[in-house]
């Protein structure tokens, strides 16, 4: 799922909205300095409760906020949960920066939405909360937007529009100022991060330095002006960036260009990308390769020509449920929360399944509400229980239901002579009941959104009625609760379900695609048979092979993908680039040459994900712009064969465990197997279990009726599964243990994910993190023993602030208040960009042996990411302990998924340093303190004030002492060295 999830670039910080303390002269707005005991937080004396609440409760992340009861009532309240955030700038307010970004989006959203929304999108898009003078403003910026008052009880209700004639945007500043978009990226930090409420506090010591917009064009023929770029050319190149609103590389548009226009991109575009600042931004987050561009679109051009239209359809039926009686209902809002759990009602249509939002603010309300109804109608000596005369359609009623205990929500939706049939707004069914349960629906009632919703399945979209999707979606999905990933937070949100109560998660959305597949077109299976012209596609590095076998449902995905490659070729549009990727999708990307069918497997950011190549069985990372939608007279044709390409395993060689394909094992099997054209097999075992795998001997001529001459049999009688001698044992006992041992690249065989269509993010549910005591967690403080190999040169130090100083954190790792791990807010978008990069280069790189020391720098894979990494030991197991540079995690993994550092990824100081919190004094922290501790502090983006910097002979041993503050209450500063100091005096008192 969607590491998430998400590349926010901060803006830079100000003074203003500073942390208040005693020990500081700093104000926090525009208040009087109020005392200490003002400033200390209120706490009650049960810090058990707290501490047992926290050993008691499940891995699943905290419930949602309550949306709906803050409908209509201005800003909701912002808190923190997983998802990544950029604190607001503070400082000036610019009035032309908002029209900016709020054309984009109501570019989005070009149907209008509610202004309460607003700044929940506003924080989701760019990181900042919504400067409050920018509300007051809206009615007054109708070159922008549109605002209007619908009919409605509620004042607050507010709708806003595109304006009625959209204008282009001003020219952009020469310095970047396009915040990047938000997404499902998977990894931690930038998904698991959610708004503060506050700004930053402190301007950040450095700054990026913006590199001119404007290089020296080296062309004569093209004058640096944006009046070389011709209208046609601005036009197909706003196509293309519409198509990849997270931004695009920079370096993509030549390829891309040429093959969605099928003519080469002019090259003085490249050379001057200022040509393009009349419709796009251009940011660099590499500072030291300035060829390393990204480029956002700043205005949606194409506007529909018949949004107007859109718009008043959109409006009648808005009001038409809104005005189901003669109080207006507030509407629902989506969860923050970027997979909030649902509970599926059912689905006739999968654009349209109906389901409820599970959590406070939602299902939990629903319950309080009947609760109250219940007592309410079931009152003896209240005139509410007087059945209504004369219910007519569209009336919004409180309905007893079957039960008779139950009091419920509805909407008559047809009138008979004795009976009605209603439609239960809040659970999502309809039923045919007397009139004598039907009564009036009592004012009161009003308040709560109708928790009944639709949403609709990405990717099922062609397929939506289809018999076999509903049955498939009906037995796995239908009265469950799953969980949701949101891609869309439309009036309809696209969503993607997940069944998480398995082992694995399970993707519905491709489960249901997955039934249309026609079993006749499978490779053929069966226990001794032998099959000739085998093709062996992929070799991975624990053994496992991939091979396609002959087939009709092979030969028919040859002829149809020939077919695709030609139409590709007929056409000249961007209709086909993927622009909204997500786990379990299926696409097409090109292998060797040529386009073949893939599935997303894990999104890194927004722009670098993992694909499988599912008739191959290879595994790769690439960049967004290098999918393509399958057409849609093939589409289905596609969809209906399986994949071809069927994973087998080695018959009668005992190897099993970690590590125990040696590199020379594999190499020698991929030399053998993967040139060969003339390949056959026998089948031995069919191993119908969750890893599906064929058991196989292996020949490389069709002499299969000998066993001795198999490839089995040959490695057997080999010195090649001899492990070379183990590495000391390292003291260091790390906190979790990654046991991938596959490399993914285009060039060679790999082996693909288990659960292919899992999000990354979903790994922030399954409870992994960090160890709840710091003793293992803390690397070493003293310099190393000189190592044989010749030192490489280290990235430079982390600029910090003064002592004094503020500076914007969010904390990676917290063991105790002695030790914890803080990354600085100002970079964290440059480590998602380097992470990305990293990603790309490693995956696409050969498996080479490397000789791993103690004490050095590499970069490491663990799990789905390519980590900087310092070498702590080497295990007897062929594992290596490594500690993570960037965010201070212990981890384990193959050596085998260790490789050079190489210079480029070398530049970025590394962004993880320890710390200790100021104002206590140092002890041995019990694991209570601990757990209240990492209760406040972990996976959070805080304020630290900076007390002092213990310099170290290597920059992983730096050690930091600083106040930290939460600052996303609007009441008052959270300073976490008092929350402490209180906790010790409790234990202290019941002593």
């Amino acid at each position: 799922m969607r590491d998430t999830q998400s590349e926010g670039k901060t803006n830079q910080s100000s003074n203003q909205n500073k942390p208040t303390h005693p020990n500081t002269t700093t104000t926090r707005r525009s208040s009087v300095p109020s005392e200490r005991s003002d400033k200390r937080m209120t706490l009650p004396s049960r810090f058990q409760k707290e501490v047992h609440a926290h050993l008691s409760r499940n891995t699943q992340s905290n419930s949602p906020s309550n949306l709906n009861e803050s409908a209509g009532s201005g800003k909701p309240k912002p808190q923190h949960s997983p998802k990544d955030y950029n604190p607001s700038a503070g400082g000036n307010y610019s009035p032309q920066q908002v029209q900016g970004r709020l054309r984009e989006v109501l570019n989005k959203y070009s149907n209008g939405f509610w202004v309460s929304k607003l700044p929940q999108l506003y924080r989701e898009l760019y990181k900042q909360d919504l400067p409050s003078e920018a509300l007051k403003d809206l009615e007054h910026w109708t070159h922008v937007c549109t605002v209007e008052k619908p009919c409605s009880s509620n004042p607050k209700e507010l709708l806003l529009y595109p304006a009625k004639q959209p204008t282009l945007t001003q020219t952009p500043s020469p310095v970047p100022t396009r915040v990047l978009s938000p997404t499902s990226a998977p990894f931690t930090p930038s998904t698991d991060i959610k708004p503060q409420s506050k700004p930053p506090t402190s301007p950040p010591t450095t700054t990026m330095s913006p590199l001119p917009l404007t290089p020296p064009s080296s062309s004569p023929s093209h004058p640096a002006s944006p009046s070389t770029l011709s209208p046609d050319l601005k036009q197909k190149l706003g196509e293309l960036l519409v198509k990849y609103s997270n931004g695009l590389w920079a370096h993509a548009l030549p390829k891309l260009y040429l093959d969605t226009y099928k003519t080469k991109l002019p090259e003085h575009v490249l050379e001057n990308l200022s040509l393009l600042s009349d419709f796009c931004t251009v940011d660099y987050p590499m500072p030291d390769n300035p060829k390393r561009a990204i480029l956002y679109k700043r205005t949606r051009e194409e506007e529909s020509c018949n949004r107007r239209e859109s718009v008043e359809e959109r409006r009648a039926r808005e009001e038409v449920g809104r005005r189901l009686s003669t109080q207006a209902v507030p509407p629902l809002l989506i969860p923050r929360e970027e997979y909030p759990s649902v509970l599926v009602v059912e689905a006739t249509n999968t654009n349209g399944v109906i389901l409820r939002y599970i959590g406070e603010g939602y299902s939990q309300a629903q319950e309080a509400l009947e609760d109250e109804m219940r007592e309410f109608y079931c009152c003896q000596d209240n005139n509410s229980r007087t059945p209504l005369a004369s219910p007519t359609s569209g009336q919004l009623t409180a309905v007893r239901a079957e039960e008779e205990e139950e009091i419920l929500r509805a909407q008559v939706t047809e009138v008979m002579t004795d009976k009605v049939k209603v439609y239960y707004v809040d659970h999502g069914f309809s039923e045919v009941i007397s009139k004598a349960k039907v009564f009036e629906l009592h004012d009161t009632f009003f308040k709560l959104p109708f928790q009944a919703t639709k949403c609709k399945l990405a990717g099922l979209e062609t397929f939506c009625q289809e018999p076999a999707v509903l049955k498939k979606f009906e037995s796995m999905a239908s009265g469950k609760i799953l969980l949701a990933e949101i891609l869309e937070r439309e009036q309809t949100p696209l969503v993607v379900l997940y069944d998480t109560s398995q082992d694995d998660d399970v993707n519905i959305n491709a489960a249901c695609i997955k039934a249309l597949q026609d079993k006749t077109l499978a490779s053929p299976l069966q226990v001794n048979s032998a099959y000739m012209n085998v093709a062996v596609r992929s070799v991975c590095s624990d053994g496992t092979i991939y091979c396609q076998l002959p087939s009709r449902g092979l030969a028919k995905l040859t002829e149809i993908l020939e077919k695709t490659e030609a139409y590709f070729h007929s056409q000249v549009t961007s209709e086909f680039l993927v622009s909204r990727p997500f786990c379990g999708k299926g696409c097409l990307a090109r292998y060797k040459g040529k386009w073949s069918r893939v599935e997303i497997t894990n999104l890194h950011g927004s722009r670098v994900l993992d694909i499988l190549f599912i008739d191959l069985g290879v595994q790769a990372s690439v960049e967004v712009f290098e999918l393509r939608e399958v057409p849609p007279p093939f589409l289905r044709d596609l969809i209906a064969i399986p994949p071809q390409a069927v994973k087998c395993c080695l018959a009668d060689l005992a190897v099993s465990g970690v590590g125990s394909w040696t590199p020379d094992a594999v190499q020698w099997l991929r030399d053998a197997v993967l040139n060969s054209t003339d390949c056959s097999m026998k089948i031995a075992k069919l191993d119908k279990t969750k890893r599906s795998v064929v058991h196989v001997y292996l020949f490389t001529d069709k002499n299969f009726h000998d066993p001795t001459r198999s490839l089995n049999r040959q490695m057997a009688a080999s010195d090649l599964f001899k492990h070379q001698g183990d590495v000391f044992l390292s003291s260091h006992s790390p906190s979790k243990t990654s046991t991938c041992n596959s490399t993914a690249t285009l060039t060679t065989t790999t082996t693909p994910s288990s659960n292919g269509t899992k999000p990354q993010l979903r790994r922030a549910h399954s409870g992994s993190g960090p160890r709840p005591t710091g003793g293992t967690s803390t690397p070493p403080g003293t310099p190393p023993p000189p190592s044989t190999t010749a030192p490489i040169k280290l990235p430079p130090l982390l600029d910090l602030p003064p002592a004094g100083h503020n500076m914007d954190i969010y904390v990676s790792v917290a063991c105790h208040p002695g030790h914890f791990v803080l990354q600085p807010w100002r970079d964290m978008y440059k480590l998602v960009v380097l992470m990305g990069e990293m990603i790309l280069y490693y995956n696409k790189t050969e498996e080479k042996p490397l000789k791993v020391e103690k004490n050095q720098i590499y970069a490491a894979k663990v799990e789905n990411n390519w980590h900087r990494v310092l070498v702590k030991g080497v295990l007897t197991n062929g594992l290596v302990s490594v500690y993570e540079l960037d965010y201070g995690k212990h981890e384990l993994v193959s050596g085998t998924q260790l490789r050079p550092l190489i210079q480029e990824f070398r530049q970025l100081p590394f962004q993880g340093i320890t710390a200790q919190l100021a104002g206590v004094k140092p002890r041995q922290w019990s694991e209570e303190a601990s757990i209240v501790f990492r209760n406040h502090v972990e996976k959070k983006p805080l304020v630290a004030q900076l007390e002092a910097v213990q310099e170290a002979h290597h920059p992983w041993d730096r050690k930091l002492t600083v106040f930290l503050v939460d600052t996303s209450q609007e009441e008052r500063d959270i300073w976490v060295h008092d929350i402490m100091a209180e906790f010790t005096d409790e234990l202290t008192k019941e002593v």
